[in-house]
């Protein structure tokens, strides 16, 4: 083990039990390569394609819409 995550652990020592168990769980997230380490959310899957088909309707400027008001705003 690396000084370094000993390090880590030692401070993750002190955390209350709660913080303790997220630290492990993303430390495990990290560990097993052969699972995806971001899961979306049903609720959050559902934003994306609300988000996507709003660009679509030309209800949310695109990227380059914002870079050009940037640029005539002098920014």
């Amino acid at each position: 083990m690396t000084k370094l995550l000993e390090q880590a652990i030692a401070e993750v020592r002190k955390l209350p039990e709660a913080d303790q168990d997220m630290a492990a769980e993303m430390l495990l997230s990290l560990a097993r390569k052969d699972e995806p380490r971001y899961r979306l959310t049903p609720e959050q899957i559902e934003e994306v394609k609300l988000t996507l088909r709003e660009v679509r309707e030309g209800k949310i400027a695109t990227d380059e819409q914002v870079v050009g008001l940037w640029r005539k705003c002098g920014l």
